[in-house]
């Protein structure tokens, strides 16, 4: 997975970290989080907000339609 995956990294972050609301995760840990997982295989530098927020967007989406 690549920074601009935000759909597939979303749908990792829902399985890995169940039940838990990513609105309420900063960027920072974000992108640890993101780094972290296994397929994850990107350079850390490239990140940047725009991406995190897709990302935590795509997770969101997750995490409603999981609630």
């Amino acid at each position: 997975m690549k920074w601009i995956d935000s759909e597939e990294i979303g749908i990792a972050l829902a399985e890995k970290f169940p039940g838990l609301d990513p609105l309420t995760i900063r960027f920072t840990d974000l992108r640890e989080r993101v780094l972290a997982l296994g397929g994850f295989d990107d350079d850390p530098k490239t990140s940047n907000e725009a991406k995190l927020e897709a990302i935590q967007m795509a997770w969101y989406e997750e995490f409603k339609d999981a609630q």
